[in-house]
């Protein structure tokens, strides 16, 4: 009896270990590019949060100091104590420059019956540029209203 169970050992085949190989290879083949494109979209999902906060900095500068300026860079609002620190660039060694990235406000007003430009503002729109030292524009003179992750390069 115990030489039958001896001789009963079972284990895997070449072919069965082929097998598994092959599907572990088609699983990581698919699942790699995917967990690249979810960095990708965290990377951009950053730099959007980075701009609304420049934006928000922005607004509050305005209330605070009622000027009219019509631009902001990211060292004037880290100066001025509207910004905490200055934003780290995600995903990326170089940092953003805080000179050259910026929000510029323009005011829309409204035209009177003549197509004449009121002293009434219909609305206000931030535009924001999100530069690294380097010059790469990650994000270049977009409506902050109209910011998607389509409209933020990566490189």
């Amino acid at each position: 009896m115990l030489k039958r169970i001896i001789k009963n050992e079972r284990g895997l085949t070449l072919i069965e270990l082929l097998a598994v190989i092959v599907i572990l290879g088609i699983i990581a083949a698919i699942a790699i590019p995917a967990i690249g494109a979810i960095m990708d979209n965290s990377k951009k999902d950053a730099h959007i949060a980075n701009a609304k906060q420049m934006v928000s900095a922005v607004r509050l500068a305005i209330a605070n100091d009622q000027n009219t300026k019509t631009s902001y860079t990211m060292q004037e609002l880290f100066d001025g104590g509207y910004l905490e620190n200055i934003p780290k660039s995600p995903g990326k060694k170089d940092e953003y420059d805080p000179n050259q990235s910026k929000v510029t406000v323009e005011k829309e007003m409204v035209k009177d019956n003549t197509g004449n430009n009121t002293d009434k503002v219909k609305a206000i729109h931030y535009k924001v540029s999100l530069i690294d030292t380097k010059g790469f524009k990650y994000i270049d003179n977009v409506d902050v209203e109209q910011l998607t992750r389509d409209k933020v390069d990566l490189e």
